[in-house]
């Protein structure tokens, strides 16, 4: 009955992307504040609080390439589930879902070794100073040990979307959310241990999540379950997982290169203080990509599920809603954020400096913020129909090839300086973003639609 009511490819199409989307967006919406939740306390902790925000971005870098390799698999995998779904190939379904599981535990504790034994010289090399590397340092050294709760929740949680059951994927983050925001000021401020406190409640939040997800996918209510005989790596099968995959893994890469080129160049041309307006701005960022992220990451199974079951149709429709949606929201965020930008920088820290420096840099860095909705469409569509060559690209070419030359470049012009570093997000939306949606049009979209058997009445549902 589960297989019956989770068939994308009957009902509305809008309603089916919504059914999934919203439970994710507010998944991914509590995801967000379990990570700010950490920045926010911190940002207001007494005495040294610009340094310990500013120490604990100076982590991001290593976190993304955590979220790099959970996404080359979990990423990987659940569309390609959700396509042999569609296909009705429950057994191939249940396989990728296994090897993705192994290869999570695999990459994970390499990283998570690497990362602890060489953390010193890489946070040095990321932009910390001698004033911030103890914060990231004591941030860091604990993060580290909850790697592999921190893969296992993020990446199998798409195994629970990718089968339809978009409010328990809800839960997975919810539960370690609630617990992250509880323990967060138990362990920072009545046990006094600052920094390494904000770490500790995050590790043993995302331990919470990790457990709900192997529960609920080895449970009776999954659809698809997690089976011993599945663990064991199929290289040819992992290397499909991984070359899907390797799109996000290329997003999360190259996030964390631009992190680290927008880091040590503000260093340079700003100091310290610079370093932390950037922490407060991939902050807001990431608090106001959510719906957009939420409507293409609930169209994935959607358009997937569709494109399996040869619903070409239904696949053109699902691409239409997210994009119209998409654009309307990014076009409304980037309207409050040029009008109201203060509320949004005093969220994190109330220094009158970081307040003086942050809102012209902000002013700066979403400009044009709507053209990031024509990446996101067309990116995730390329993800969920399994055209990895073109998903790869198009992640390579906004960040490697757009937003970290521009970093080290514009500053050097006209004596920019830091506001450089600032502009080379908005530029890079601007070409990435329109190069990226054209291409979908050409290489996707006027190619669907010629091979659908007649849905009779079923597409007046959609």
């Amino acid at each position: 009955m589960a297989s019956a009511q989770n068939d994308f490819s009957k009902g509305a199409v809008w309603r089916n992307i919504l059914r999934m989307a919203i439970p994710m967006t507010v998944a991914q919406l509590i995801q967000v504040l379990y990570n700010m939740v950490d920045r926010i306390y911190l940002g207001h902790l007494p005495g040294a609080s610009a340094l310990a925000l500013t120490g604990v971005g100076l982590t991001f870098p290593i976190i993304t390439m955590i979220a790099a390799f959970t996404n080359l698999f979990g990423v990987g995998g659940a569309p390609l589930c959700a396509i042999a779904r569609g296909e009705k190939d429950e057994a191939r379904a249940e396989k990728i879902m296994g090897n993705t599981l192994t290869m999570l535990l695999l990459t994970g504790v390499v990283i998570m070794i690497i990362g602890y034994l060489f953390r010193k010289p890489i946070l040095y090399l990321f932009g910390a100073s001698d004033d911030t590397y103890p914060y990231a340092d004591a941030y860091l050294s604990i993060y580290l040990c909850g790697t592999l709760f921190t893969m296992i929740s993020l990446g199998m949680n798409g195994f629970i979307n990718a089968q339809g059951f978009g409010k328990h994927g809800m839960l997975t983050v919810s539960i370690g959310a609630a617990a992250n925001i509880l323990m967060d000021p138990l362990f920072i401020f009545v046990f006094d241990m600052g920094v390494s406190g904000a770490a500790l409640a995050t590790v043993l939040s995302q331990a919470l999540s990790a457990a709900w997800v192997l529960l609920f996918l080895t449970g009776k209510k999954a659809i698809l379950k997690i089976r011993k005989e599945n663990l064991i790596p199929d290289f040819r099968l992992v290397g499909k997982i991984a070359t899907l995959g390797l799109s996000g893994f290329i997003v999360a890469v190259t996030n964390s290169l631009c992190n680290i080129a927008c880091n040590v160049t503000l260093q340079k041309y700003g100091g310290d203080l610079f370093v932390g307006v950037m922490t407060v701005l991939s902050s807001v960022r990431e608090l106001f990509s959510l719906p957009v992220t939420g409507i293409t990451n609930g169209a994935q199974p959607v358009l997937g599920y569709n494109y399996g079951a040869k619903k070409y149709t239904r696949v053109k429709k699902a691409i239409l809603f997210t994009t119209v949606i998409g654009t309307s929201y990014t076009v409304l965020t980037w309207v409050i954020l040029m009008l109201f930008p203060e509320p949004f920088i005093r969220m994190f820290n109330n220094d009158p400096e970081l307040l003086n420096v942050g809102i012209p840099a902000l002013k700066l860095f979403f400009f044009g913020y709507f053209m990031m909705s024509l990446q996101f469409a067309g990116q995730s569509t390329f993800t969920a129909l399994g055209k990895s060559k073109h998903a790869i690209f198009f992640s390579l070419l906004r960040k490697v090839v757009i937003v970290v030359p521009l970093t080290f470049i514009l500053p050097m012009i006209g004596n920019l300086g830091t506001d450089g570093v600032f502009l080379a997000e908005p530029i890079s939306n601007f070409i990435g973003g329109t190069a990226c949606f054209t291409t979908m049009i050409f290489t996707v979209w006027r190619k669907l639609g010629k091979d659908e058997p007649d849905p009779a009445g079923e597409e007046k549902a959609g």
